[in-house]
């Protein structure tokens, strides 16, 4: 079930509310679940009981008698209100977009990390939910984040978490918190060693279903899971892979984006999503075969946006251009993205040009100079094995000589031991 203002909003979505239900359907299908149908309302404004008209109300249980529905989805979080209302007029569990892409999470969560982080998400969509249906929900909630099965839905917290009292529920959203806070801590230390090692970080990011675990795969003869289907991959991985010059980067496949991302989804997931905010480079990946890819790259910047990434160097990475029936798209498709370049993930086509590109980004926005480091500023070189890409080192009678690509906000501080050509 879709709907869509006449008036729309400031901030509202890009997607037209046909392709906003056609997502929804193909995330249903990831679910498990078979769609019959879908329809959609255009409102002056949402009502405050069921969020749809009364008419459209009576409309769903026409559907649900004729067709024999069991569950309606709707394609915008409901509030608790809406949900328990629209439950008791239509006789059938309701579930909105927010509920259902928890649902997949928690089938594709591996890792405890990730556990970790769809169970607060999971717990703190549910907690209001939870007030006077206590006992209803009590017999239907118990999943595979809880370790049992279940239906769509309703996988995650357990028979046995529901059955205690409110106070219990956030006793445990605090202790995943002071979990994921420890895990957020040990990524620090990851990233801060990964520092020391002078290695750059590329972090894969793109809407769902573009093609970054292929990618990923294709440049580092990864065995990433990689799907046709929507959060295929859910825990992040990274790899090391050789660029041309013989350096070496970290690529982080991170997970995929959507519209209408839960927020405290993206609040549970900082830990992960901050391996984007601390890389060296962006590679956006866009599936410019979708009907619906310029909206699913203007979701990807606005996700971005919101994690103040924008001021990270980023290329953009055209991909699926052998499912293009005129190669010529590919350049057409170009022109339209800043800084872009075509590519194909699954046959290979474009990855040199890709590989050179990185490779560009990253000397460009470091400067290689050479400098010689009193041996008393020893602070100074550990700050530089941390920050910043040193291809040659040696000590001499006077100091430290380093051959650097220094980043730009270092410069300042080592520029007085900077080494002229002429002094070479």
């Amino acid at each position: 079930m879709g709907f869509e203002l006449k008036r729309p909003r400031n901030g509202h979505n890009s997607f037209c509310v046909e392709d906003s239900l056609e997502e929804l359907a193909a995330l249903a299908d990831t679910a498990g679940l078979k769609v019959e149908g879908g329809t959609y309302q255009r409102l002056d404004n949402f009502n405050p009981n069921t969020l749809i008209g009364s008419g459209k109300v009576e409309e769903l249980q026409t559907y649900r008698d004729e067709l024999g529905i069991n569950l309606f989805l709707f394609d915008d979080e409901l509030s608790p209100r809406q949900q328990r209302e629209l439950e008791k007029r239509l006789q059938v569990k309701v579930l909105d977009r927010t509920a259902l892409i928890l649902d997949i999470f928690a089938r594709h969560a591996r890792t405890r990390e990730g556990q970790l982080q769809v169970e607060l998400a999971q717990y703190e969509y549910r907690l209001p939910r939870l007030t006077r249906m206590w006992t209803h929900l009590a017999r239907q909630v118990g999943g595979r984040a809880g370790g049992a099965s279940g239906g769509v839905g309703v996988r995650g917290p357990g028979e046995t978490q529901l059955e205690v009292d409110r106070r219990e529920i956030n006793y445990r959203i605090l202790h995943l918190k002071e979990e994921l806070e420890k895990v957020r801590a040990h990524r620090a230390r990851y990233r801060h060693k990964r520092r020391q090692a002078g290695i750059p970080v590329v972090a894969i990011v793109g809407y769902t279903n573009a093609g970054k675990s292929t990618l990923l795969n294709a440049l580092s003869d990864a065995n990433v899971r990689a799907e046709n289907r929507l959060f295929a991959t859910l825990d992040p991985t990274t790899r090391r892979i050789t660029l041309p010059s013989g350096n070496e980067v970290l690529v982080s496949d991170t997970v995929g984006f959507i519209q209408k991302l839960p927020t405290n989804l993206v609040a549970a997931f900082r830990a992960t999503l901050e391996e984007i905010t601390e890389a060296d480079l962006i590679l956006h990946v866009v599936d410019i075969t979708h009907p619906n890819a310029e909206a699913q790259a203007e979701t990807v910047a606005k996700t971005l946006a919101e994690l103040d990434a924008t001021d990270i160097p980023t290329l953009v990475a055209l991909n699926k251009i052998d499912r293009l029936p005129d190669p010529e798209e590919a350049f057409e498709q170009v022109a339209q993205y800043p800084n872009s370049l075509a590519i194909s993930a699954v046959t290979r086509q474009g990855l040199p040009a890709l590989l050179d590109r990185i490779e560009g980004v990253l000397q460009a926005s470091r400067q290689k100079i050479s400098l010689l480091i009193p041996y008393q500023r020893g602070d100074l070189v550990s700050i530089l094995h941390e920050q910043a890409i040193i291809s040659q080192e040696s000590h001499l009678a006077e100091g430290t000589y380093l051959e650097v690509f220094v980043p730009q906000h270092l410069l300042d501080l080592v520029d007085i031991y900077r080494l002229e050509p002429s002094n070479l």
